[in-house]
């Protein structure tokens, strides 16, 4: 169930698409969502209608123009390890798929719970019926 949405900077489609596979097969390793839970938004900003902008030496790594933001909303309930190995994960396949340096990769996970989603038709499916009276 987790969504994924990706920000890079001038980054050509087929990497980022590459970016976008390397974070769910890493969503898949590292915290064991089903392969066909797969939903992202991948968005490469040109620097005039978007931008990305950042400390280039915040926390002490030495990021450059190559940031991307990898934010996941994803259902509470997961350890730190599992959170860790995450983080770890998808930096190293970004940087094995999407030839993006690991310090570049700046991830934020956004919890919630099973009533916040509507996958269509107005409907929270993972809610039962009679609870959503």
């Amino acid at each position: 169930m987790p969504k994924v949405q990706i920000d890079a900077q001038q980054m050509a489609p087929e990497r980022l698409r590459a970016l976008g596979d390397a974070v769910h097969q890493a969503l898949i390793e590292a915290i064991g969502i089903p392969e066909d839970d797969f939903f992202q938004i991948l968005t490469s900003h040109d620097g005039t209608t978007g931008m990305i902008r950042y400390d280039p030496g915040y926390l002490g790594v030495h990021r450059d123009d190559g940031l991307v933001y990898v934010a996941v909303t994803l259902r509470a309930g997961r350890t730190v390890e599992q959170k860790r190995h995450l983080y770890r994960r998808i930096a190293e396949l970004a940087a094995e798929r999407a030839h993006v340096e690991p310090r570049n990769v700046f991830v934020t996970l956004t919890e919630n719970q099973l009533p916040d989603w509507s996958f269509g038709d107005g409907v929270a499916q993972y809610v039962p019926a009679e609870a959503e009276e």
